[in-house]
């Protein structure tokens, strides 16, 4: 029988980073997203992965950036408030669909397993960090400006990366 793990939300975090103007990367992150695992055993080798992010949740510190972002220019929440990943097998690596802006492609990640503990109050944890890269344009995330000396406003390739900390549900 499956084991579920619950995220801790306020031990995890979601963050992308996007080259801006072709000469600096430009941070930010999901405030409001859940993941889920359902996994055969404490190897997490056969483990389905639930993850729902909301589009409204995401900040790059920046209100009229941010603004932009959840237009119809990005990832128009109005229309499309979540972004969605599934998988169901987890290992070194997680490959899964995602969906964003209605849009669904197979992603891979790198994921790192950073073990099992126990926590002062008797309930079992477990932590990974994933990092990857997704094209934008492949989600329908094509609003773009071309600069007067050359480039673009914004890149194609978007890195993503997180934190995330599970409790074992008994």
């Amino acid at each position: 029988m499956a084991t579920q793990w619950n995220l801790d939300p306020t031990h995890s975090e979601i963050t992308f980073k996007v080259r801006h103007m072709m000469i600096s990367n430009v941070k930010g992150n999901f405030t409001d997203f859940d993941v889920q695992l359902e996994a055969e055993d404490d190897s997490f080798a056969n483990t389905r992965t639930k993850a729902i992010i909301q589009t409204n949740s995401i900040s790059t510190y920046n209100t009229d950036r941010d603004n932009h972002l959840k237009s119809a220019d990005f990832f128009n929440v109005e229309i499309h408030p979540v972004i969605t990943f599934d998988s169901s097998a987890l290992s070194n690596e997680v490959t899964g669909n995602l969906t964003i802006n209605g849009i669904t492609k197979p992603i891979t990640l790198d994921v790192d397993f950073n073990g099992i503990k126990a926590d002062p109050y008797g309930n079992t944890r477990a932590g990974f960090s994933f990092e990857g890269k997704i094209n934008r344009k492949e989600f329908g995330l094509t609003w773009n400006a071309a600069l007067e000396a050359g480039g673009v406003m914004v890149s194609d390739d978007v890195k993503l990366a997180g934190e995330l900390q599970f409790v074992k549900q008994m």
